[in-house]
């Protein structure tokens, strides 16, 4: 099966195809960027595909980010932009330079500081839209979604809280999804990133409320990981895997307009205060939340394995199928083994019951529910999961 090259205006215009990083130059003058500045990984910073990207857009670069972007990091790549009167943003890389790079481009025009923009009410009317420098997303990964998103997340340091920063003119203007790009993702990374979006797709399903749209979006998202991702996984140079899981993340970003729920109120948490890659904290987080959510889930999850093509479909077969997939791509069982400790649970529950995703989950997620999973999670195992994990319990 060949993969075709598409144009998609939904959310926003993509153009999806191997090699249409070539089309970079041209997708800045679509939106009036003469004088790019391309936002990217420290780690990408001095690889060809960047270097070609720069040189072909005739961009500026910052690099200066963290894995989980900061505060710090944003008034570092605002300083960049102004000092080079640039007039856009090229946002080129994984989740972290996605988000960085909207930010900068969504603060290079505002007055007010970075936190007053947070996702809370309606904050993002404070903004002045006039003042949202235009910008083109490039992901080199597949699980984020962020290129096709309205927000960015970036830690607050000096609160030791993960803030989402939300304007609907932060979505970009055009995004290129080139899945050789993504070739070079090891295994691990193809992993973490792949379960980061499907996270993003299940959340969007089990969430409550009316958006037949989001549930379209996310169940298709759902089947085209379940099918490609153990085939990008196992096999790197699959073009074809990588480019599904690419348009999978984007569907995932674009359902969960929807809702999230209880496991991005828990991996915010603990990755700004743990350090822990999103995408792998949502992985294990993933079986323990969808058997708290069991009761409110159950009819939805049996509809999606009957559609993903699972034996028996029901609960009980979709949680079998997600514990595999994670047996398959060596996902740790527990938050253990990520490094969360015992002693940071009541913190974390109380940071979860906070978290804007924590409104969408299926069922109340305060602080007890959350204290419920994070305990269960960190033994890896609970009643509803231990007699479908490997060995009844314990680490993969």
């Amino acid at each position: 099966m060949s993969l075709p090259s598409a144009n998609w205006n939904y959310p926003t215009t993509i153009r999806f195809g191997a090699g249409r990083a070539a089309e970079l130059p041209k997708a800045c003058r679509r939106l009036g960027i003469a004088r790019p500045l391309l936002v990217t990984d420290p780690a990408l910073a001095g690889m060809a595909m960047v270097k070609e990207a720069l040189a072909a857009a005739g961009a500026g670069l910052f690099s200066a980010i963290h894995a989980n972007p900061t505060g710090a990091d944003i008034e570092a790549g605002l300083a960049v932009f102004r000092d080079g009167n640039h007039d856009g943003v090229i946002a080129f890389g994984g989740g972290s330079a996605l988000d960085v790079g909207k930010v900068v481009a969504f603060m290079s025009g505002q007055s007010r500081p970075l936190w007053e923009f947070e996702d809370r009410e309606d904050w993002w009317r404070r903004a002045d839209p006039a003042g949202i420098a235009p910008i083109v997303a490039v992901p080199t990964t597949a699980g984020t979604g962020s290129e096709v998103g309205r927000a960015g997340v970036i830690l607050d340091e000096d609160a030791g809280v993960k803030k989402i920063i939300f304007h609907p003119d932060m979505m970009p203007g055009i995004v290129i999804l080139d899945p050789e790009l993504t070739l070079g993702l090891p295994p691990k990374v193809t992993a973490a990133t792949g379960m980061d979006a499907l996270s993003h797709c299940l959340e969007a399903w089990c969430a409550p409320g009316f958006h037949p749209f989001a549930d379209g979006i996310a169940a298709e998202g759902i089947r085209l990981i379940h099918d490609f991702l153990p085939r990008a996984y196992e096999d790197g140079s699959d073009i074809e895997a990588r480019g599904h899981m690419l348009a999978a993340a984007s569907m995932g970003a674009t359902a969960f307009q929807k809702g999230l729920g209880g496991m991005h109120a828990l991996s915010h948490p603990i990755g700004a205060l743990c350090g822990t890659h999103h995408g792998l904290t949502n992985a294990v987080l993933m079986p323990y939340v969808l058997a708290f959510n069991r009761p409110a889930i159950e009819e939805r999850l049996a509809r999606l394995a009957s559609y993903i093509g699972l034996a028996d479909p029901g609960f009980d077969a979709f949680l079998a199928w997600i514990l595999e997939l994670r047996r398959r791509l060596s996902i740790p069982n527990s938050l253990a083994a990520l490094g969360v400790e015992a002693n940071a649970v009541e913190r974390l529950a109380a940071m979860a019951e906070a978290d804007p995703s924590a409104a969408g989950n299926p069922r109340p997620f305060d602080a007890a529910a959350a204290r419920q999973v994070l305990e269960a999670a960190l033994a890896g195992r609970s009643r509803q999961v231990a007699p479908l994990l490997q060995g009844g319990e314990g680490e993969n």
